[in-house]
């Protein structure tokens, strides 16, 4: 197996394991032994298991963006609602027991590292993405739009462990077309 094969098999199995088991509860052993390789081979990726996290966090945010933005691509016309639908789509296929990025934080907080940045970062971009479908699509409070879609996505998340994806995603759409009349009146 090839040295990038070899470090995209150990961030696939860190990414399951961290997200299923939790950051504190997995050790590098266990990285190991899920991934099949040596010890010495996983770190001369990763010197540590923090810098390990912060690849695996940085690589969930890429593909969380890739399908944000291959939904609103597609139909530029109603960008929230596909941001809904993208949002759905990584929750069906990725999130189905919650929000990676706030566990990070729950897991890390208080603590002085880039994994908190990271965490922070990543819904500071996404609050910032929203902010920008709204001035684009000639709103006037984009502030408010952009923290009511983060509540929406954000809940929605929680409320894909519950109900699971679909569902929450089917409600995410409802709460949606509601905001969507009340944002039209502002407009």
């Amino acid at each position: 197996m090839s040295q990038s094969l070899k470090k995209k098999a150990i961030l696939k199995s860190a990414e399951s394991l961290f997200y299923n088991h939790g950051f504190h509860a997995v050790g590098m052993k266990k990285v190991i032994e899920d991934a099949n390789v040596a010890t010495m081979t996983l770190y001369n990726h990763f010197a540590s298991k923090e810098q390990l996290i912060e690849e695996v966090l940085k690589q969930c945010e890429s593909q969380y963006w890739s399908y944000l933005h291959s939904y609103v691509e597609k139909d530029s016309k109603s960008p929230f609602l596909q941001v809904v639908k993208g949002h759905g789509k990584w929750l069906n296929e990725k999130g189905r027991n919650g929000c990676m990025f706030l566990r990070a934080k729950e897991e890390f907080a208080d603590i002085d590292n880039q994994i908190e940045q990271i965490v922070r970062n990543h819904k500071n971009d996404l609050f910032q993405y929203l902010q920008g479908l709204a001035l684009e699509n000639g709103f006037k409070q984009c502030d408010s739009i952009a923290s009511q879609m983060m509540l929406l996505l954000e809940g929605s998340t929680s409320m894909a462990e519950i109900v699971g994806p679909q569902k929450a995603e089917e409600q995410a759409i409802q709460m949606l077309n509601s905001l969507l009349k009340t944002w039209k009146k502002q407009v």
